[in-house]
């Protein structure tokens, strides 16, 4: 059986002296394990289109145990990714994400394209890559069933004034009276929780779009990770040298 998808490469393995396994992230089917046979060869016609974080339109045969790839067009290549340790740092990271969540159907599609988005962006330099890693967390749990309770204070309903507090197990909120109550110090600034709210709840397009002043960020950041690993329940190896990089 033939499949011809577009795909984005997450994971390469090597298999002996010119063989890859990859894994490949596609709108369709989700993620993919596959065999490029001869792939690292300079002159094979897979080696642009079979390279870590390329964007390709692969063709593959269904075998025993894995698809084959027959061949693999190159649609986009995140070059600025490669420009510093801390771009491909992150880049791993969000890939890692995605393999633990690795979702199917129409969440593939739509995590599929919060990645892209996501490697764009750092590439291109165009963002701080803490609001990126921040946004990713949250916007690929959110998309993947975990979408945390943001409407209002899950303690007296109150929507906005003052500081909130964001249970990172529950997913709740709580305004800082009913925080105190529970003995929990608020730890989202009015900015932060407009910006979670943003993130989790609109057009998957425009999650990136908004600005933040470092104090509110580093709060947002802070509870992003944390939400993040408590819906993954596992801890992820890159994440500990993403810390040493992107402090």
């Amino acid at each position: 059986m033939q499949i011809v998808t577009p795909g984005l490469v997450l994971r390469e393995v090597k298999v002996g002296e010119s063989d890859r396994i990859l894994t490949i992230f596609t709108p369709g089917q989700g993620m993919i394990t596959a065999s490029a046979k001869g792939s690292l060869r300079l002159k094979s016609r897979l080696f642009s289109g079979c390279g870590l974080f390329c964007y390709s339109e692969f063709t593959l045969f269904a075998g025993r145990t894995m698809y084959q790839v027959d061949d693999a067009q190159v649609k986009r290549v995140f070059h600025g990714l490669s420009a510093g340790i801390e771009p491909m740092a992150l880049a791993m990271y969000l890939a890692e994400i995605a393999q633990s969540l690795s979702p199917t159907g129409r969440e593939a599609e739509t995590g599929l394209r919060l990645l892209l988005n996501s490697l764009y962006l750092i590439s291109e330099g165009q963002k701080d890559l803490r609001q990126i890693k921040a946004v990713y967390e949250l916007r690929a749990v959110s998309e993947a069933g975990y979408l945390p309770q943001l409407l209002c204070c899950a303690g007296c309903n109150r929507y906005d004034g003052g500081d909130f507090y964001f249970d990172t197990d529950s997913g709740a909120l709580l305004c800082a009276d009913c925080a105190q109550k529970q003995d929990k110090r608020p730890n989202l600034d009015p900015a932060a929780l407009v910006a979670l709210r943003h993130i989790c709840l609109v057009d998957d397009r425009k999650a990136f779009s908004f600005t933040l002043a470092p104090a509110s960020l580093q709060r947002l950041c802070a509870v992003a990770e944390q939400y993040m690993m408590r819906c993954l329940d596992k801890p992820l190896k890159s994440m500990e040298f993403l810390k040493q990089v992107l402090p």
